[in-house]
């Protein structure tokens, strides 16, 4: 029998969640899911404008995009992230998690190789390392790496599910020690908007990187800061050598953002009051939650940045899990993201106002 490449991979992780979320679903008051990072709120009239402008598109795109789209990309990251950066050195991806999944094997990674990611992350860079045949390397410090197998090195920040966010310094001992080894770096920066009590920095922000951004990458998402989970739109930027490969590599793939997504995505970076809006949801739904939280006997660590609050009550948390769940609260377990995190939940503020109170209530009892 052929070997199957699912056979490879763990369990889904959210499929573990089933028999709670029946839990959850049987409370009178009906579900209050905070399980995932899902956008509840409409997507912004200024894009559906935008996509609809661009509906009657009977012709292929290009994988690369028009160069408007790759200027209002390179506009954005100078403009918000700080980034020296032009258009031949970004790059649309169809979602940023399927670039995640399949960036190693893009790269030409395989057998023998390492690539490395946060002790506690966002389960599909193992899987994008599993996919390739290369092997995951979970780490605290990139000190503790081997400069010789590592071929790929994720960072992000702000962290799902922690929420912590990396320092300027942090990043540039990162930076440091992938240019020092020649090891990509690829820094993962979804949620990049979303800092709370703290400023998350890029990576190709010049304080970290110097001049240039040679042997860096950063991934950016439309999916949180805009609502455009359902429209996969999103980017990767930097050392434009690398984004030249990835280029080649996808139009033999075919792995191309719609034409009418492209469209929404020049109108999306060009308008911030949209997401200064939804942050001030957030930031609402967040205090709300976190005060519930806290007042029912939880305690939140890092959080200070991202969708989500990272909190335990010191013990097993599918002890947690179960708790919650006949409260008609459902959460993610610790554990989808690493044995380190076997003592937590992850909480995302993603739900409607009308959900977040109702969870409230029922923790505050």
């Amino acid at each position: 029998m052929r070997n199957k490449l699912s056979d490879l991979l763990p369990e889904f992780p959210w499929d573990r969640l089933d028999p709670y979320k029946r839990t959850a679903l049987a409370h009178p008051g009906g579900l209050c899911d905070f399980s995932v990072g899902t956008p509840v709120d409409p997507v912004p009239e200024v894009i559906q404008k935008a996509l609809a402008a661009s509906s009657d598109t009977p012709g292929y795109p290009t994988v690369w995009g028009p160069l408007e789209l790759r200027e209002s990309i390179a506009g954005w990251l100078r403009r918000r992230v700080g980034a020296e950066i032009g258009p031949q050195a970004v790059l649309p991806t169809v979602g940023s998690k399927e670039l995640v999944a399949w960036l190693p094997t893009q790269l030409g990674l395989g057998p023998g190789d390492q690539v490395a990611y946060p002790r506690l992350a966002y389960p599909t860079y193992e899987v994008g390392a599993r996919l390739c045949g290369a092997e995951p390397v979970e780490y605290d410090s990139v000190d503790e790496l081997d400069p010789a197998r590592v071929r790929l090195l994720w960072l992000n920040s702000p962290s799902n599910p922690t929420g912590r966010v990396l320092g300027a310094d942090e990043l540039r001992t990162a930076v440091a020690w992938a240019r020092q080894h020649g090891v990509l770096l690829v820094s993962d920066e979804c949620y990049l908007e979303l800092g709370w009590e703290a400023e998350p920095v890029s990576v190709l922000h010049p304080e970290v990187c110097g001049d240039g951004h040679e042997g860096l990458l950063a991934v950016h998402s439309l999916s949180k800061r805009s609502n455009l989970a359902g429209y996969r739109a999103s980017f990767v930027a930097g050392d434009p050598e690398v984004v030249r490969e990835l280029l080649e590599i996808r139009k033999h793939g075919g792995m191309i953002v719609p034409a009418p997504v492209q469209a929404a995505t020049v109108a999306a970076l060009a308008d911030d009051a949209h997401v200064a809006e939804q942050r001030g949801r957030y930031a609402a739904r967040r205090a709300a939650l976190r005060g519930a939280l806290e007042a029912y006997g939880f305690r939140i660590e890092h959080s200070e940045a991202s969708l989500y609050l990272w909190a335990t009550q010191d013990r097993p948390c599918w002890e947690t899990v179960a708790e919650l769940a006949e409260l008609g609260i459902l959460v993610a377990p610790g554990d989808f993201y690493g044995p380190a995190g076997d003592r937590f939940v992850r909480v995302a503020f993603t739900a409607t106002d009308e959900r977040v109170a109702a969870a409230v209530e029922r923790l505050r009892g």
